[in-house]
């Protein structure tokens, strides 16, 4: 039987990312033919570098083929880099029949499903790693498309920059949803998504409401509602409650409960009306939620339970994490808390990612989340 050559993971800061890369260079050692297939995620310090990394990491390595983007920040095994010039990097070692490289989403799903050729067609799954740039309109359409095209369950981010949005599948380019499909009977996965907010009442139905703007709960008017969640000490002082009160989008057939966190985007108290962060009809449900520091430690050691309990013995072999950019040391602390959690519950295992601007998991794009896929 062959033995199975293991992945490998980097990552290093440095003012000059030509320093970086050469530190990554070295410490993920001798590879050899069967490390086909590479992540990187680079700070947007090196943004416009992004081409030249890409083209240097190859050469190094040997290694063909590479999937990435930019974040606010770079996540590794323990550990984070959160607005600083640094590289992380995954190197896998799957076979060439395990994935298929991609580009063009943004545009429809077609364009991919004619690259694949016969490759997608051979496939009962597929596992999606996405990196998409958030200036595409209908972002949520083209993920839930290509998820449906392909068979397959994503997992990813919105490449997060105050530069250049490239995104990196091969070659670098922008404006495109890109990345790399893999076959899930070549490269079984898991994947689990952590919320960085918790429910603060109950769901309410929407009775009344123009695009974004919420007027009536339940045959109640929406700040009553809203005030009465929040509760007497907040619904004093609403201006207390923005960047900690948020609305939550129930997902409609879930059965884990999930949902999708958006800002609360005004209050009109001339009518009553709180304005959020998505269209929203008539007989939608939503609710409120609060962002704070323990339920999101609660709940991020809950996914990594429950992946540890869906994986039982079975060794992992590498991992990838997408959190958001309001995640990191703005929710958790300094000290890279949040990756040491997840080292923490479920070992130290190769892994790398970014900070995003908008998580993607399974069709649907998420905020205040985190992302997190073990190969397995």
């Amino acid at each position: 039987m062959t033995e199975t050559i293991p992945f490998r993971a980097a990552h290093a800061t440095a003012p000059e990312w030509r320093d970086a890369a050469a530190q990554i260079v070295v410490a993920l050692g001798e590879l050899d033919a069967t490390h086909r297939l590479g992540f990187l995620y680079i700070s947007d310090a090196y943004a416009d570098s992004f081409d030249d990394i890409a083209v240097f990491l190859r050469q190094a390595t040997g290694v063909p083929h590479w999937s990435g983007t930019i974040g606010m920040g770079v996540c590794a095994t323990g550990v984070e880099y959160f607005d600083e010039p640094a590289l992380s990097v995954l190197v896998t070692s799957f076979p060439d029949t395990a994935f298929r490289m991609f580009t063009g989403a943004g545009e429809g799903p077609d364009k991919v499903t004619q690259s694949l050729g016969d490759w997608l067609p051979a496939q009962a799954a597929t596992l999606g790693v996405v990196h998409v740039d958030p200036r595409i309109p209908a972002v949520e359409d083209r993920l839930e498309e290509l998820a449906r095209e392909t068979n397959g369950f994503l997992v990813g981010g919105l490449t997060a920059s105050r530069g250049r949005m490239a995104q990196l599948s091969d070659t670098c380019g922008e404006s495109d949803v890109s990345g790399v499909l893999l076959s899930l009977s070549e490269a079984p996965a898991q994947s689990g998504l952590t919320q960085g907010c918790s429910p603060i009442g109950p769901v309410h139905t929407v009775t009344e409401a123009t695009e974004n703007v919420i007027l009536r709960l339940d045959d109640r008017p929406a700040l009553d509602v809203l005030k009465e969640d929040v509760g007497e000490v907040l619904a004093r002082d609403l201006q207390r409650a923005a960047g900690y009160i948020f609305a939550a989008l129930p997902v409609k057939g879930s059965d884990t409960a999930d949902y999708l966190v958006r800002n609360l985007t005004g209050i009109d108290p001339a009518h009553d009306a709180v304005a959020i962060g998505d269209y929203v009809s008539t007989g939608d449900t939503i609710m409120f939620c609060r962002r704070d520091h323990d339920s999101a430690v609660e709940d991020l050691r809950r996914m990594a339970r429950d992946l540890k309990r869906r994986i039982g013995d079975a060794p992992i072999r590498g991992g990838l994490y997408f959190s958001c950019v309001a995640r990191g040391p703005n929710q958790f602390g300094s000290g890279s808390q949040e990756l040491g959690l997840i080292a923490e519950e479920l070992g130290e295992f190769p892994l790398a990612g970014f900070f995003a601007n908008g998580e993607i998991s399974h069709d649907r794009l998420y905020g205040y989340t985190g992302v997190l896929t073990l190969f397995l």
